[in-house]
């Protein structure tokens, strides 16, 4: 998202309430994302999601990005291990897909506009969830002829995997074990009053709030349908079972309408993560965003004691970390919790790395514990020019300067080298803030960072 207009007042205005509130909604503000599909595995996180291209004016996709975390407060760019490239048989239209693992692969289902027959269902595969991922079939898994978009995938306990999708209708398949074939019928599940609510808002149109979007899931023995509902603008609900093919019981609203910095469209995304749990969604929030150029977003909420969902808001999003950030070992650059200006960029050789670092852009990294105390700082840098620097800040852009590093030329922006200052002895669990100084655009790369003891 070339700077997102980054230096209108606007932003300002709204990075300056972000920085007094520890906002982390939306949690990505490198580039507009949309359609999170969380997953849990090997204790991390893994957010993949779709990505609205700049100033879009439809639903313009491309590829699908994947992220990391395990505090949930700082996220990871893996940048883009899956795209329309990867099909032979895509035309357009990236979007809503979800990964799952199963015996030591990754399987990615997502929709795609086929070059003749619109809108179908495919598989990649990986063994690793960072990709690359490949196209398992060389041609669409599904394509039923009508509303083939958003599907979700769920493995229950007995080993059979389930793919919903849909749009208006809602289908499902039973998938096979090796999860890129399926057997039996295309099953459409009645969308009536009962299992979806009424319809209020186009009554005629559609039979139920169902609109699109499903995300299975399963919690304690009961099956848990969440979707977007109700229309333009779409609010969230959900339906239980007591199986994965119901019959679908409707609940309640999960998200309300969001009036502020809403999208029109949204898409839900639910997990347990360390005792915890947590809803994805996509707003508008971002400057230059709206129903077209979305942005990923997740609240904490706890289940009712009954084991029912409370209506939960959206907020400026989580506060606690569910671990300190430890800053004696090497972290990512592309490690980010909040940002200004900045944006991500990465090859085969240099991996991901921050990238169109300006006067004044900053990076925030939360909850880094440095326990006894660093003294030096290291960062793996690349840049055309000496000039630029970056000032360590603790808690606050205006907070303590405890070390400046002056970045000097290393030959070229693909070119690492790395270098160093000594700090301040920082002691205890801070956020750092990363702040970029020159007085040339584009000032350098920055790969990697790491603080020593000694």
């Amino acid at each position: 998202m070339k700077r997102i207009q980054f230096k209108q007042w606007l932003l300002l205005l709204c990075i300056f309430i972000a920085g007094k509130l520890n906002a982390q909604n939306p949690i990505i503000q490198t580039i507009y994302t949309a359609d999170p599909a969380p997953m849990v595995y090997n204790d991390t996180v893994y957010l993949y999601t779709g990505h609205d291209e700049d100033k879009s004016t439809w639903f313009t996709m491309k590829d699908w990005r994947c992220y990391t975390t395990t505090d949930m407060v700082n996220w990871t760019d893996h940048g883009s291990p899956l795209s329309l490239k990867n099909f032979s048989w895509a035309k357009k239209d990236a979007w809503a897909g979800q990964c799952i693992y199963r015996k030591g692969k990754f399987y990615w289902y997502v929709p795609m506009n086929h070059q003749t027959m619109g809108m179908s269902i495919g598989v990649a595969i990986s063994t690793s969830p960072y990709g690359p991922f490949e196209d398992a079939l060389g041609k669409p898994l599904l394509h039923s002829g009508n509303g083939d978009i958003d599907p979700t995938v769920f493995i229950d306990d007995n080993g059979q995997a389930y793919l919903y999708w849909g749009n208006p209708y809602l289908k499902y398949v039973k998938l096979n074990e090796d999860m890129i074939s399926y057997s039996g019928d295309i099953i459409t599940v009645p969308l009536n009053a009962e299992g979806f609510s009424k319809r209020i808002k186009d009554a005629d149109k559609r039979p139920s709030e169902y609109e699109e979007g499903p995300w299975l899931y399963k919690r304690k023995g009961q099956y848990y349908l969440a979707y977007p509902a109700g229309g333009v603008p779409e609010h969230l609900a959900y339906s239980t079972g007591p199986t994965p093919t119901g019959p679908w019981k409707y609940r309640d609203t999960i998200m309300p309408v969001i009036k502020k910095g809403g999208a029109f469209t949204n898409h839900p995304g639910i997990i347990d993560y360390k005792g915890r749990s947590y809803l994805f969604y996509h707003n508008g929030a971002l400057p230059g965003g709206g129903g077209f150029t979305r942005s990923v977003c997740v609240e904490e909420f706890t289940y009712n004691a009954d084991g029912s969902i409370p209506r939960i808001a959206a907020t400026s999003g989580i506060l606690n970390s569910h671990q300190n950030l430890n800053p004696f070992k090497r972290v990512e650059a592309e490690t980010i919790a909040w940002q200004e200006g900045i944006e991500t960029a990465g090859d085969n050789e240099s991996g991901i790395y921050a990238t169109a670092i300006d006067n004044n852009d900053y990076i925030k990294v939360r909850s880094v514990d440095f326990g006894k105390g660093a003294k030096n700082f290291e960062a793996n840098l690349a840049a055309l020019t000496d000039g630029g620097t970056i000032e360590i800040h603790l808690d606050s852009l205006e907070g303590s300067l405890v070390g400046s590093l002056h970045v000097k030329a290393t030959g070229s922006l693909i070119n690492w080298q790395l270098q160093t200052c000594q700090v301040k002895n920082i002691k205890g669990k801070h956020d750092v803030f990363f702040v970029f100084h020159g007085t040339e655009s584009n000032l350098f790369n920055f790969n990697s960072w790491q603080f020593g003891k000694k």
